[in-house]
């Protein structure tokens, strides 16, 4: 077959990044309909094994599957257009969005309207936690490092690395079944790793340190923040959204618990990864630190500190998949981390519905735990439909989230 023509890459691609609506499993359908069903550019074993690859990464899986494709196709060059092309339409949008956000977002109107897209949200994770629990839940290692991992974060035993970490001994000590890894001759030398690892390394590590010389303490824990999350972040963007809130909210006190709330709400509107919550998180942090100004930097050090490792794991990584994917020892240990990540999201789901039915959690005794004189019966109504629109009638999730807030705006006119 021709080699792709980069007009080409850039017109398939550039399509996925304006239709990627729909979370991870939508937007993989989708590559999968355009590169291999429609333009033929991968076969079905190519494809199926670059998303294994992805899914043992940190980080947007879907968006490093978009980079690894292009990658596959025509090298660095294609990489990088197929993940650019998958990230800044969505970008843009988010900036939008909190541009709005912040100048309307107190009127009483749209605050009824967030309510219906809290309301959604809570469905929506919920969703995920149900897709995942079927596929990683398979015995009872799996559901007692579940639900471990949901007691060690839902008290503050610990925190969501080491969770992550444990989850990783754990899996790598099981011992290993079946046939050992065949040998596997690599594109690459180690030597051209290393090179790649340490351009892109550098490339991460270069807003942190200019930040740091100019004394930018805000921006440089931005920087901080957000890349240690795009180390962690096994499991995508909901098995962090607990880990983030704690830091953000309790830690930092850069936003309210509500805000977080609306972010994740707004980011499942946009096309491209959900991850960009983190863009707009920090746009919103920054502007109530200092301005618009300071909100566009803050947003862009996140979407720098989010994606600029994603292309780090994939084109230091992608010319070793083969052995990487006949590991047992680390398939293992990639399996048992999802079964904690199952944990990370029973706990957002539960702290999400809590927080929203409740209002504010008390922690007085170490565990988050609602007032129940505060129950709130139109957000129960609320996220009542939302379950049923999303998991019942399956309905799209941009009418679920559009249906909930003209539900929860309603009212409000009335």
């Amino acid at each position: 077959m021709a080699e792709t023509s980069y007009s080409d890459l850039f017109r398939v691609f550039g399509r996925i990044g304006l239709l990627s609506f729909g979370g991870p499993a939508a937007q993989i359908s989708l590559m999968h309909r355009e590169l291999v069903d429609r333009t033929g550019w991968l076969s079905e074993e190519e494809f199926l094994g670059s998303l294994s690859f992805c899914m043992l990464l940190p980080g947007p899986e879907a968006m490093q599957l978009s980079t690894f494709c292009g990658w596959k196709l025509r090298g660095t060059p294609g990489g990088l257009l197929a993940g650019l092309l998958f990230v800044l339409p969505g970008a843009a949008i988010i900036f939008a969005l909190a541009a709005l956000y912040l100048s309307v977002g107190d009127l009483p109107l749209v605050q009824a309207a967030f309510l219906g897209i809290k309301a959604a949200v809570v469905a929506i994770i919920l969703q995920a936690l149900l897709r995942l629990s079927r596929k990683v839940l398979l015995g009872p290692l799996e559901w007692g490092v579940a639900l471990a991992s949901f007691a060690c974060l839902y008290t503050g035993i610990a925190p969501f690395p080491a969770v992550i970490a444990a989850a990783a001994l754990i899996g790598f000590l099981r011992p290993a079944t079946g046939d050992p890894a065949p040998h596997v001759s690599h594109k690459t030398t180690l030597t051209q790793t290393l090179k790649t690892v340490a351009f892109w390394g550098a490339l991460w590590a270069f807003p942190i340190l200019i930040l740091a010389a100019l004394d930018a303490q805000f921006l440089t824990n931005i920087a901080i923040f957000f890349s240690k999350l795009a180390v962690v972040t096994f499991g995508g963007a909901y098995a962090v959204l607990a880990y983030m809130v704690q830091a953000v909210v309790q830690d930092f006190g850069w936003i309210t618990t509500g805000e977080m709330m609306d972010a994740l709400g707004l980011a499942e509107t946009t096309p491209g990864p959900l991850i960009l919550v983190t863009q707009f998180v920090a746009t919103v942090a920054g502007h109530h630190q200092g301005g618009a100004t300071l909100a566009i930097l803050a947003g862009i050090t996140a979407l720098w500190c989010t994606f600029i490792p994603c292309f780090l794991w994939i084109f230091a990584g992608a010319p070793h998949v083969s052995g990487i994917l006949n590991t047992p020892k680390l398939k293992k240990a990639l399996h048992v981390i999802s079964a904690a990540v199952t944990g990370v999201i029973i706990n957002l789901s539960l702290w999400f519905t809590l927080s929203l039915l409740f209002g504010t959690l008390s922690s007085e005794t170490g565990i988050p735990l609602p007032d129940l004189t505060q129950f709130d019966t139109m957000t129960a109504v609320l996220i009542a439909l939302a379950i049923a629109l999303l998991l019942l009638a399956r309905l799209p999730l941009l009418m679920v989230l559009g249906v909930c807030a003209v539900a929860a705006a309603v009212p409000a006119l009335i």
